[in-house]
Formats: structure tokens, C-alpha cells, sequence
């Protein structure tokens, strides 16, 4: 009985050694297109996330006078900020696509019909329209972002 419980302590140690943690969270190299396309939409999440936050530090700005305002307009009206502005343009456009391709599968619409799984299993869940669908926001993203490049900095 000893033994025994020594034997699923090593087991549960080797576990816990094999885990990657954060490092294997942000690998989207691991999985297909479908697990990218999940990294993607943390990433866009988080990074939103940032921009909301430092936008309402910028904004709010205005309430200590003219002068912090202006200081901050020079600080975020540069090259860096209108290069930050066009990711955001990205992560906006690739976030709200696949929100709502994921929503749209989430009830049921896009999937394929479930099967007897057989080797070598194939998900119905990534048919061709998900991944139609995927490519589409990452494309829309893209230009979007070439748009807003174009406005930001002039033809």
C-alpha cells in the first residue's frame, strides 16, 4: 500500500514537470488551424484589452489642462502611435470576424454532422467553411489594416 501511493506521488511529480505552462499557451506552432485561430482571438482579446486601458489614461488626460493634454497628444500622435493604431485596426477587424464565427458555431450552423469516429479521425468541426471562415478574418484584418495604414499616413 506504500508503495503504491509512493509510486503515484513520482507519477503526479512527472506530471506536473511535463506541463509548459504560459510558454505553452503562447506556442500556437503545437496545433492546427483552428487552435491558431483560438490563440488569435486571446491575443486580439488581450491586446484590446491594453488599448481600452491606456486610451481612457490618454483621454483622460484633458482633465489636468491644456498643457498635459498636448504632452500627451505629442507622446501618442507620433509614428509609434498611429503604428499602434493600425494593430488595433487588426485586432478589432480579426477579433469581431471570429467572435462571430465562433458564435455562429457555437449554435450548431457550420459543423459538420457528427460520425462513428474512424482512424485517422478527421474533426467534423473544422470543415471547410470554418476554415473559410477563419481565413476570411484574418484576411478582412489585414486589409482593414492597410486601410487605416493609408488614412494614418497619407497615400
Amino acid at each position: 500500500m506504500l508503495e503504491l501511493t509512493h509510486g503515484k506521488e513520482i507519477q503526479m511529480a512527472e506530471n506536473f514537470s511535463n506541463r509548459e505552462g504560459i510558454k505553452g499557451m503562447l506556442n500556437p506552432t503545437r496545433y492546427g488551424l483552428l487552435r491558431f485561430a483560438y490563440w488569435l482571438q486571446r491575443l486580439t482579446g488581450l491586446g484590446l484589452l491594453a488599448y481600452l486601458i491606456g486610451h481612457i489614461y490618454e483621454t483622460s488626460a484633458i482633465i489636468h489642462g491644456k498643457i498635459a493634454w498636448q504632452q500627451m497628444l505629442n507622446i501618442t500622435g507620433g509614428l509609434t502611435g498611429n503604428l499602434v493604431l493600425v494593430i488595433v485596426i487588426g485586432m478589432c477587424v480579426y477579433h469581431t470576424g471570429n467572435g462571430i464565427r465562433v458564435m455562429i458555431s457555437s449554435s450548431g450552423n457550420g459543423l459538420g454532422k457528427p460520425g462513428q469516429p474512424e482512424y485517422p479521425y478527421k474533426p467534423s468541426s473544422l470543415n471547410y467553411k470554418q476554415r473559410l471562415c477563419i481565413w476570411v478574418s484574418i484576411a478582412l484584418a489585414a486589409l482593414a489594416m492597410m486601410y487605416g495604414a493609408a488614412v494614418l499616413f497619407g497615400d
